[in-house]
């Protein structure tokens, strides 16, 4: 199981909040946001990889940066942060229209990630079922794309539902638009957890980590 470490309350700043928006206001807010992913498509085309699971591979290298992404709550109630966080993505059946959720241990080193990945992806394409992959680890972050879509903005939401801690993000499809491969990515995250300003570094960091690849 994943380490992690239990939040010191009495001295984060974000103490307040935390607890104005664990009790009296339970919200959860959403980004959508324009990225560029030319370097990253200009790399999976020109090296042969897959674009879906690098995309994910920036995404969780982004969200691992920031502290305030890698919260929850143990099972004493006490606020804490997990030491690393891991992809829990979509696969897509063309057969059928539906699809199924896996998950893949993360790791810095990009050509370890990439194959274990694909290699998840591969051997699950055809399993069918909303959970395909047994032992889905706590400190997962849920990612998925909608490459059908250029959406400008993207929402879901659970009636009477506690807002996540965990990150929720979406992709959509990218485009050529003003001389930019563009791609619009949207992210959803408890309030308590964090605000405009570390959604503000999710995208920068992750603008950062695609432009590696260039």
């Amino acid at each position: 199981m994943c380490k992690y470490k239990i939040l010191d309350l009495d001295k984060w700043p974000r103490r307040e909040h935390y607890k104005y928006y664990t009790e009296k206001l339970k919200v959860e807010f959403n980004v959508t946001a324009n990225v560029d992913v030319g370097a990253l498509t200009e790399f999976c085309h020109s090296r042969g990889y897959k674009f879906y699971p690098t995309f994910i591979y920036c995404v969780s290298k982004a969200l691992n940066r920031i502290e305030n992404f890698r919260m929850f709550k143990n099972a004493d109630g006490q606020l804490c942060v997990w030491e690393k966080i891991v992809p829990n993505y979509t696969i897509f059946h063309k057969d059928d229209c539906t699809f199924s959720d896996c998950w893949t241990d993360y790791t810095e080193d990009f050509e370890a990630f990439y194959e274990a990945i694909t290699s998840d992806m591969a051997k699950y394409s055809d399993v069918k079922g909303i959970k395909v992959k047994a032992n889905q680890p706590p400190n997962f972050y849920c990612v998925s794309c909608v490459p059908w879509i250029a959406f400008t903005g993207c929402s879901s939401k659970v009636a009477d539902g506690v807002p996540n801690f965990f990150p929720i993000i979406t992709a959509g499809k990218y485009e050529e638009c003003g001389g930019k491969i563009s791609m619009p990515v949207n992210i959803s995250i408890g309030h308590a957890v964090a605000d405009g300003y570390h959604t503000g570094l999710f995208f920068q960091y992750l603008q950062e980590e695609i432009e590696k690849f260039s």
